[in-house]
């Protein structure tokens, strides 16, 4: 099934014009197969930054499972594998793997591919674990200077598997070396450099062969070379301000709803926004606050159960945003969202001193995050924690201990790492 026809039905079931059995269908009708996912979120973004960061074998991160040339390079890779171990020349620990160079290229191609928000934590967390200090600064600054260069559900109509036919990873790989926007002198788990990732697998005599990934995109409406890009920058923006510091996907926002200006309508949890989407609360323009969402507050759930429900609200005109201390993964699209927002709410964070009605802008051109309230009012408003011992199962005792030592979201949402948060507390 296409995937604006599934947005579409869940726009409608957010309505409640179709049912629940609908809604499955469509689900069901998405998918190529079990246990797969053809959408560009968080998952897909993961082996696309494996292979572009070197640790898959060139080609594999989008090949099929339960067909030939994906056994043919499992295969491959047990005998890589081997023969990395047998040889003292050879050695390539994920400790050598991961340097500087490595963690710029994973970062160019998520802005290249317009790839999930989560790696704004999870690509710093591994930088540090490595040693190296990464923050949503330099996503911004890189942003500014990597094209867009593919449209892959939720930033466009085609899902991956249109991606890799076109092209894919291969073709991507070679057009940012050869504009200079990858490091092309790293160390990879296939030992030739990042080079060799400009090729594709085939099968070959019964195992695998590499070829040269072809010269033209298979589908200009799916991936672009860098000549003709769908976007002169990577769509990522840090948002500051009053209220904190956070980070925008604006690739899938259309320019004229990159800065939102409204009322504030606040609310704990997503659970509280869907009831107001379907008690019909939610009228007009407004800034959507989802508060206590953050890695110390309970672990930072998904939110993208508020994606269809807003994105309804948007297509009926209504000027809509959300600022949240939570996460919408790769999920997140059309409607603008400051995520990640630090300080959370838990530590004391400007997010809860807002209040219904104050006055938010929005601006992710000019990077703003701001509320509108006198200096004396704000600074005289309480921000009493969450409640974070209400239970929803045994997960919340398990964790407690990791979330107790977690760092901001801009820091990698971290524990092991003395000092490795800035924010002062």
């Amino acid at each position: 099934m296409p995937n604006d026809e599934k947005a579409r039905i869940r726009g409608l079931y957010a309505e409640g014009k179709v049912g629940r059995d609908a809604l499955l269908e469509s689900e069901a009708q998405s998918y190529h197969g079990p246990g797969t996912c053809t959408f560009y979120g968080t998952a897909n973004s993961n082996q696309m930054l494996m292979e572009v960061m070197g640790l898959h074998l060139p080609g594999a991160a989008f090949v099929n499972p339960n067909t030939p040339l994906r056994d043919a390079l499992t295969i491959a890779a047990g005998h890589r594998i081997t023969q990395l171990t047998a040889s003292g020349d050879e050695y390539t620990p994920v400790g050598r793997v991961i340097d500087a160079r490595a963690i710029v290229n994973g970062i160019v191609g998520l802005l290249a591919t317009g790839g999930s928000t989560n790696h704004t934590i999870h690509l710093v967390a591994i930088a540090r674990a490595a040693g190296l200090h990464v923050d949503w600064s330099d996503f911004d600054t890189l942003s500014r200077v990597v094209p867009l260069l593919t449209r892959i559900y939720p930033n466009g109509q085609a899902d991956i598997n249109h991606f890799h036919a076109a092209g894919g990873m291969g073709f991507l790989v070679r057009e940012l070396l050869d504009a200079g926007l990858l490091h092309e002198d790293v160390l990879t788990v296939s030992g030739e450099g990042l080079r060799a990732y400009a090729r594709e697998p085939m099968l070959a005599d019964g195992g695998v062969a590499w070829g040269e990934a072809p010269a033209q995109s298979g589908d200009a409406q799916v991936v672009r070379p860098v000549a003709e890009p769908f976007d002169g920058d990577g769509g990522l923006r840090v948002l500051d301000g009053n209220l904190g510091r956070a980070v925008m996907k604006t690739s899938a926002v259309h320019p004229d709803h990159r800065r939102i200006e409204g009322p504030a309508r606040v609310f704990d949890d997503q659970q509280a926004v869907l009831a107001a989407f379907r008690a019909g609360a939610l009228e007009g323009d407004f800034v959507c606050v989802v508060r206590g969402q953050g890695p110390r507050a309970n672990g930072m759930p998904e939110l993208h159960k508020l994606t269809p429900e807003l994105g309804v609200l948007q297509s009926r005109g209504q000027r809509v945003a959300l600022v949240t201390d939570g996460r919408m993964s790769g999920a997140s699209g059309k409607v603008p969202a400051a995520i990640h927002l630090h300080p959370e709410w838990v530590r004391g964070g400007a997010i809860g001193r807002i209040r219904e009605g104050d006055w938010i802008t929005l601006d992710a051109e000019a990077g703003r995050l701001d509320v509108d309230v006198p200096a004396a009012e704000w600074a005289a408003r309480a921000s009493a924690p969450p409640d974070t011992t209400v239970q929803h199962g045994i997960g919340r005792d398990m964790f407690a201990g990791f979330r107790s030592m977690a760092s901001s979201a801009e820091t990698g949402a971290i524990s092991f790492a003395p000092g490795a948060d800035n924010e002062g507390s």
